[in-house]
């Protein structure tokens, strides 16, 4: 599997599938990413065939690029190859005992949204204006946002006291304020804008300083603050079933978002 060619949208859900099968195979917490990732991808699919991005072709694309670097990432770790830090980072987390599933799956958007999009971005764009993709940018932006707000709307089912913890604590709405989607997808811009305006040459410097960047971000998730650390230990003790079990509940969460939903933001 892993050596087959990723060339159109459904080759990368395919994929993504196989990574999930294998991490419940495996008790792997990396399939808690995959699973919510696999999500997301089936809801870009569903925005191309509505005309919901401006130009549809692209979109799949860049989503392909986008979904190859996390792929690549993916296989390379699990051959004992080199990979960037920023996936370093993410995948080194998963061997870990107490991170709870909402730090695996920050710790691979940090990845993937700081590191890897900008690049997708900029490679789609090659010999052309950037500025012409800022929307359809944009419009997967607010899907992958979805995805965290869904996540964090649905923690009580794996996490059953979860809600109760965070309203005792007057934390409800700050669990995800330190990891803001919003300055995840400006910076990422920025980064594209950035690569897009450099010769090849010049591009690898700037990647390398970007994935270390990306690589110290993880830090706000491995090293969360104190009353959070307490909040997520307990949320940690408290997890219910294996990560086999985690995994299928998480395929089971669908993203409430319509590709109509944010058009007029747009």
């Amino acid at each position: 599997m892993k050596n087959q060619p990723i060339n159109t949208i459904d080759d990368v859900i395919r994929f993504l599938d196989y990574i999930i099968t294998e991490s419940e195979k495996n008790n792997d917490t990396l399939g808690y990413f995959a699973a919510l990732y696999q999500r997301v991808t089936l809801k870009v699919k569903e925005g191309i065939q509505t005309s919901y991005f401006e130009d549809g072709p692209r979109m799949e694309k860049l989503d392909v690029i986008f979904a190859k670097k996390y792929i690549d990432a993916w296989v390379a770790w699990k051959g004992n190859e080199k990979t960037s830090e920023s996936w370093k980072k993410a995948f080194s987390f998963s061997t870990k005992y107490w991170p709870v599933v909402l730090q695996h799956l920050l710790i691979g958007m940090n990845a993937h949204i700081n590191f890897d999009l900008g690049a997708a971005a900029a490679e789609i764009s090659k010999n052309q204006n950037i500025e012409d993709l800022k929307n359809d940018f944009n419009r997967i932006n607010e899907i992958l946002s979805s995805l965290v707000n869904e996540v964090q709307n649905n923690l009580s089912t794996i996490w059953p006291a979860l809600k109760r913890i965070l309203v005792k604590t007057g934390k409800a709405d700050n669990i995800l304020a330190d990891f803001s989607m919003e300055v995840a997808r400006d910076g990422a811009w920025e980064f594209a804008k950035k690569l897009s305006a450099l010769s090849h040459n010049e591009r690898t410097g700037v990647i390398k300083s970007r994935d270390e960047k990306v690589a110290l971000i993880s830090k706000i998730i491995t090293r969360p603050k104190p009353w959070l650390k307490i909040i997520l230990w307990v949320v940690r003790v408290g997890e219910l079933g294996s990560v086999s079990e985690k995994i299928k509940k998480l395929k089971t969460i669908e993203p409430k978002f319509s590709t109509n939903e944010f058009t007029n933001h747009l």
